[in-house]
This record gives C-alpha cells, structure tokens and sequence, in this order.
C-alpha cells in the first residue's frame, strides 16, 4: 500500500537498486551489429537514425552532435516507454538521472566553444543594438540564462514524466467494478497519451541539445 501518491517514483529495493538495471536495458538491445542478417529492430532503428539526423542537421553544424543528439534521443525515449510498462520504475522520471545527462552535455558545449571560439562566444552574452547602460545587466541576463539551460532540460523532463504517470496511478487507484467502463477508455487513452509525450520529450531533450551546440561557431 502506498503511503503517498509519489511514493510510486520510490525504487523498490533498498540494499542493491535493481530498478537502475532497467536503464542498462536500452543498451542490451543497442548493439546489434554481429548479426549476420538486420533484424527487424535494426533496419527500424536505422530508417528512426535517418529520419532524426536530417532533423538535426538543419538547426547544427556539428556532425558530432548529430550521433550525440540521436544517442540521447534514443536512450530518453527508450526509458520513458519502458517505464508505462507495470512493474517497471521509470527512470527519467527522477532528476538525478536527466542532470546526469544535460549538465556533461552543457559544460562539453560550454569547454569547447570558450576554448575554441573566445571571442564569439562573449558576442553571444551581448545582443546586438543594446543600449549602453543596461549593457552589464544583459550579460548578467545572458549568463544566468545559460548556467540555467541543464536544469531547465531536466526540470522539464522530470515533469512530464511525473505528471502523466501521477495521472495514471490515480486512475489505477478507481478499481470499483461500477465505474470500471468510464475508467478503462480513459486509462488506455491516457496511455497512448503517454507514449507520444515520452517520444515527444524525447524529442524536445535531443533538440535543444542540439540548438545550443549551434551558438558555437
């Protein structure tokens, strides 16, 4: 019995935290290059690689973000559906993981670009046709903005994975066999529901990865 609606998002076990293993599960079924023949997963997921580097490939010019972006893309969007599964702990519902993906991602771009590209870097922290006294308050503007980027990527994920999977659990909760037909077309709307947002976060994640590797020469 649960003792609080968000105690769904608590993991399970308490000495070895077996529900972490279900992240590891979109890499089990990643590599499969040693088959003799594609498989049906393999040709799927090279027509889903094609589709999204072409995306991708309008908003950078970074070829190395393009397998990054798609990487990311993948394993969100993996964990996400994985966990509208029952019994499986969804992992991107904790912001602990989705820091541990945007902030590397974040300070990689922010290494390379001031490293690299100085000057048009410091460019970026002023816009252009400021006017000179609120000059200083727009860098401080443009610096907070970009120190907030990961949090905003991963409070954002957190979120979405928490609300809808909130929802569902409420609806679990009505098993009374009078209201049972008006539940279930609405928990299998909810569901489907659910697995366009967890694409679609997916999505939303890679892409403004990828639009922020663009700012960088």
């Amino acid at each position: 019995m649960m003792t609080s609606l968000f105690s769904t998002f608590d993991p399970s076990t308490s000495n070895l935290q077996l529900n972490w293993i279900m992240m590891l599960s979109s890499l089990i079924i990643l590599p499969m290059n040693f088959w003799m023949k594609k498989s049906r997963w393999n040709l799927t997921k090279k027509i889903l690689e094609n589709k999204i580097v072409s995306e991708f490939s309008n908003l950078t010019h970074h070829k190395e973000m393009l397998i990054l972006s798609f990487s990311i893309f993948l394993f969100i969007m993996i964990n996400n559906m994985l966990g509208l599964f029952p019994y499986n702990f969804t992992s991107t519902s904790q912001i602990s993981l989705n820091l541990a993906i945007a902030i590397p991602s974040w300070v990689m771009l922010m290494i390379y670009g001031w490293l690299n590209f100085t000057n048009s870097m410091f460019i970026h922290l002023l816009p252009t046709g400021t006017p000179s006294p609120i000059m200083p308050m727009m860098i401080i503007i443009e610096i907070l903005g970009s120190i907030i980027r990961p949090i905003s990527l991963s409070v954002r994920l957190t979120a979405n994975m928490i609300a809808g999977h909130l929802l569902m659990t409420l609806l679990g909760d009505l098993n009374l066999v009078t209201i049972m037909p008006m539940i279930l077309p609405i928990q299998m709307t909810l569901t489907t529901f659910e697995t366009a947002i967890s694409i679609i976060q997916a999505y939303v994640f890679a892409t403004l990865i990828t639009l922020y590797s663009s700012e960088i020469p």
